[in-house]
């Protein structure tokens, strides 16, 4: 070891770590939102969601799935509270959520793209 480097010390580390770990709940739950992020079908919906409210038939007819296929995924990625929904006369209209939502999938296409 050089003379510049500075000896690890585990126990500090670990004292100075672990106040700032979230608690086991919060994490079970982020995992859960990023699970939500794991099937290629809703990242392509949420795609379609950056650039425009849409109904369940306009994204089933823009990605090529059946209305069913798609109003389940939008249920799974409203469950996870990544897209919202209106009622506009018969139709319900989704778009996402947030910016949180195109920040997270923003930073995920910078990463691959790198």
């Amino acid at each position: 070891m050089n003379k510049t480097s500075v000896e690890h010390n585990c126990a500090e580390v670990i004292a100075e770590v672990k106040p700032l770990m979230p608690d086991e709940e919060i994490l079970l739950d982020l995992a859960d939102v990023f699970k939500v992020f794991g099937d290629t079908t809703r990242i392509r919906i949420l795609f379609c969601l950056f650039e425009h409210e849409m109904c369940v038939c306009d994204i089933a007819e823009l990605l090529d799935y059946s209305q069913s296929a798609i109003s389940h995924q939008l249920r799974v990625l409203k469950n996870a509270k990544l897209v919202t929904s209106r009622r506009e006369g018969k139709s319900i209209l989704y778009s996402l959520s947030d910016d949180h939502v195109r920040t997270i999938i923003g930073q995920g296409m910078e990463h691959v793209m790198e």
